[in-house]
């Protein structure tokens, strides 16, 4: 007799094996490739933060000299058989006793085995062999798990879980893992007289980024260092009455050749950036400065440069073209072959009384006539557009750019800054920003700023140095 079809099994169903249709003998398995994202996710769930799991640096020097599973993570696996293939649903777990024989290693693939070795009748129980093997056929995992096994049929349609994103800073710890294979760069830190900019600047040096040239009011620096517990006995310190001194004395540090980038200490980003556009004694180029953040948003797959949020006002279309020429360079500078360039506005069409759409379409034609290199522009685009292909195709856009945008250039610095605070605020992105269009990067730093987007930052400044360098004519 044939079942019909809305009896038959489906290939998204989950099916049980009751009671008296479990033999002695009968096995089922899985297999599962742990990643470094189930142990994070693991735990996550446990609460178990031992370093050998989730400190790369700490388990370089364990035993196992690398991140290995938590031993329970494969206990898991043996109940994700045992509920799902054999029994199945229904089933009632009772006991588990397990032996650890070896550890599991990044990328190992397991093989999860359970086999009946027992039967109770009166108590529905059933003893089973457990076995986790790696791709070796080693034994990783062994012991026995007893269960109350179901004794009517059960059928269900695979409940779908939800995808889990971590919300990891991926893209910055890229930046910091390719400024770790370079030479660190001297830095001049403008008056770093509060605990945040003198700590900011220990880190990176303590990191290898930077050499710092320690610049501003000798007392007030070393009360900073001491109120933030660092020694800074090995760093050059170039004492000034004051913070607009200080500016101009840094300046005039990278002017002689002795320092090739600089950080914003304690002081205003005014006051900084008046020495470093000075006419006479500053470090102008043929473009405008501008400011660029490298923001790493959890759920967007690639880098995302957002330009400006912190200099230019309300650019008109020469600026925006050096705006957008910076942007461009410091994707250049972190392995960005041809950035994709978005430029925002509120439509995607031409209207000639919304300014931006204008500013767009021509920074567009000033790309075609090589006015600005190294870059694939399109705009005017919306937002939406510019980030998500689904959107831009929604809407008929057909652009290499929209979708896939790796630079988003704001119309204004208003719209800019807001984009910036949501994404930091709403969806959990975080960012390095440099100053670009100087003869040497700028940090700017902020007292809201975190470890890694400070140390971000300077490794931003180091890789465009080194981008500036080699690009230099021979």
């Amino acid at each position: 007799m044939t079942m019909s079809d809305a009896q038959a099994p489906r290939d998204d169903d989950i099916e049980n094996r009751t009671f008296d249709e479990i033999q002695i003998g009968d096995s089922a398995s899985i297999h599962k490739r742990l990643t470094l994202e189930d142990i994070k996710l693991f735990a996550i769930m446990s609460g178990d933060i031992n370093p050998a799991h989730v400190d790369e640096d700490y388990a370089k020097s364990s035993r196992f000299q690398e991140v290995i599973a938590h031993g329970m993570w494969g206990g898991a696996l043996i109940s994700t058989v045992l509920g799902t293939e054999l029994p199945g649903p229904g089933t009632i777990y009772v006991g588990q006793s397990l032996r650890f024989l070896a550890p599991v290693r990044l990328g190992d693939v397991l093989t999860v085995s359970v086999k009946v070795r027992d039967k109770d009748a009166r108590s529905s129980r059933i003893t089973f062999d457990c076995r986790c093997a790696n791709q070796k056929g080693e034994s990783v995992i062994e012991g026995e798990a007893e269960v109350v096994a179901p004794r009517e049929k059960v059928r269900r349609r695979r409940t779908v879980m939800p995808q889990l994103r971590l919300a990891e800073r991926g893209h910055l710890h890229e930046l910091l893992n390719a400024a770790e294979h370079t030479d660190p760069l001297t830095m001049a830190v403008v008056h770093p007289v509060d605990e945040v900019s003198i700590k900011g600047a220990w880190e990176a040096a303590s990191k290898g980024f930077i050499i710092p040239l320690l610049v501003g009011p000798e007392a007030r620096i070393r009360a900073a260092a001491e109120a933030a517990e660092i020694d800074i006995d090995g760093f050059e310190l170039i004492a000034t009455q004051h913070s607009h001194a200080a500016a101009e004395q840094a300046v005039a540090l990278v002017r002689e050749g002795r320092a090739n980038a600089l950080m914003k200490g304690a002081l205003h980003t005014e006051e900084l950036l008046q020495a470093v556009v000075s006419r006479n004694s500053g470090l102008r180029t043929g473009r405008r400065l501008s400011h660029v953040m490298a923001f790493d948003v959890p759920t967007y797959p690639r880098p995302l440069f957002i330009t400006d949020a912190a200099i230019n006002i309300a650019p008109g279309l020469e600026v925006k073209r050096d705006i957008v020429q910076n942007a461009i360079e410091l994707a250049h500078a972190v392995d960005i072959e041809l950035p994709k360039v978005a430029l925002l506005s509120a439509v995607e069409t031409i209207n000639p009384r919304l300014a931006s759409t204008l500013d767009a379409a021509a920074l567009c034609k000033m790309a075609e006539r090589g006015q600005i290199s190294g870059g694939l522009l399109d705009g005017p685009l919306a937002f939406d557009n510019a980030i998500s292909e689904d959107a831009a195709r929604t809407k008929g856009i057909d652009s290499t750019v929209a979708g896939r945008a790796d630079i988003l250039v704001a119309p204004d610095l208003e719209a800019a800054n807001m984009l910036m605070k949501q994404l930091t605020h709403l969806a959990d992105a975080s960012g390095a920003g440099l100053v670009m269009g100087a003869q040497v990067p700028i940090v700017l730093t902020s007292r809201a700023d975190d470890a890694i987007t400070r140390l971000a930052s300077c490794a931003l400044a180091l890789l465009v140095a080194r981008h500036q360098r080699q690009a230099e004519p021979t």
